[in-house]
């Protein structure tokens, strides 16, 4: 049976393949859509799940969407309890504020720099962090400003973040979806 990985935008495809890749997971029967934005979950739903194609799905989401894939998954009849694990018993993972965030938090503040620094970015995100509006700001909450500042950037740091974490250090959500379809 072939699986549809419902995923927000493209930062959270490449991500998700990325680390696949680096875990030796096998997306062989996986099929990663990127809806190009959470508003786009119940035409996808409709498309793929029971009322469609019926394939499995599972999907990915950032905390403030998560109601977006609730009410989706509600509306082609596929209902999950009140609490997130609920989700999780049917292949929905939710990111604590969003990817990025949960890249930061696995990579800590230094690591997160190592990869600006490997990404020939660290200096102009130092100067972000001396922009007047960032200086009194936690380093975490400059990090995930600096990655939503230049379109493109959070999908070119997908990867490069996914390749920095440490393994055992992997984000939750991205773990739990990985493990539910493979």
């Amino acid at each position: 049976m072939q699986t549809v990985l419902l995923v927000e935008g493209n930062s959270d495809r490449i991500a998700i393949e990325s680390l696949a890749r680096r875990r030796g997971q096998d997306l062989d029967g996986v099929r990663v859509v990127s809806l190009g934005g959470v508003t786009n979950a119940s035409k996808a739903i409709a498309e793929f799940g029971p009322a469609g194609a019926n394939l499995r799905l599972a999907g990915l989401c950032d905390i403030g969407e998560e109601r977006y894939f609730r009410g989706a998954l509600e509306r082609a009849g596929i209902v999950a309890g009140p609490g997130r694990a609920d989700l999780e018993e049917l292949g929905f993972f939710v990111c604590v504020r969003d990817l990025e965030d949960e890249l930061i938090r696995s990579l800590e503040v230094e690591g997160t720099e190592r990869v600006l620094e490997r990404e020939g970015d660290l200096a102009a995100f130092r100067v972000f962090q001396n922009q007047p509006f960032h200086r009194g700001r936690a380093p975490e909450q400059q990090l995930h400003r600096f990655f939503g500042t230049i379109g493109g950037r959070k999908a070119r740091y997908a990867e490069a973040l996914t390749a920095g974490v440490e393994l055992e250090r992997a984000p939750g959500p991205l773990v739990g979806v990985l493990d539910f379809v493979t």
